[in-house]
């Protein structure tokens, strides 16, 4: 879903991939569904690399038509290189934290200079879907938000109808669902649900 950026309206689609040298144990889609998508849809593409070496990613992905890279700052010892290179490539910057990790004085650096346009904050250790949503990193998110208004925030991990008011009150304006809208019933209600609660607490 959109947000300060103006497209708080827009279900984005978020494109995982897991691959690469494992930066977890599953492993889904690259470059060439990403391509797929992209001949049939002019949706926002977000690419979360859950890899240890993303910038063997950015030609391929730039090549796919991917709009969004993100990377783990875990994965990577260059992260400004590797937000240059995308941004190079026409891509917008993501850049996705574990549970455990707190920004730290280079990340905001990054931030501060315009090299990031999204910071990604996960809830659940990466690597598989429907783990429970933890409140304790909501905090995180409060204050990225405080100190960066304009930025995108996305939430990834346990997000659904039951969690996404905490989200989106802590300042979460993008949000990445699987499980609750997969499994429900009535998916578009859930998106309906998630999109408005996002909306309200802009």
């Amino acid at each position: 879903m959109g947000g300060q950026s103006g497209c708080i309206s827009t279900l984005w689609t978020g494109k995982k991939r897991q691959s690469g040298r494992h930066f977890v144990p599953n492993l889904t889609i690259g470059a060439p569904v990403v391509s797929s998508l992209r001949e049939h849809t002019e949706a926002v593409l977000d690419c979360h690399l859950m890899v240890t070496n993303p910038e063997d990613y950015v030609g391929p992905l730039k090549d796919a038509g991917a709009d969004i890279f993100t990377f783990h700052y875990e994965a990577t010892e260059h992260a400004e290189k590797l937000c240059r290179e995308i941004k190079d490539a026409g891509m917008k910057v993501g850049i996705a934290l574990k549970p455990a990790t707190e920004p730290d004085e280079a990340l905001h650096a990054l931030i501060d200079a315009g090299l990031v346009d999204m910071m990604l904050v996960l809830t659940v250790e990466p690597g598989f879907g429907g783990r429970k949503f933890q409140s304790a990193v909501m905090p995180k998110v409060a204050a990225l938000r405080k100190k960066y208004p304009q930025l995108d925030v996305e939430v990834d991990g346990g997000v659904g109808p039951a969690t996404i008011d905490e989200a989106a009150r802590a300042g979460a304006n993008v949000i990445v669902a699987g499980t609750a809208i997969f499994n429900a019933p009535d998916p578009s209600k859930v998106i309906s649900h998630l999109r408005t609660s996002v909306e309200n607490a802009a």
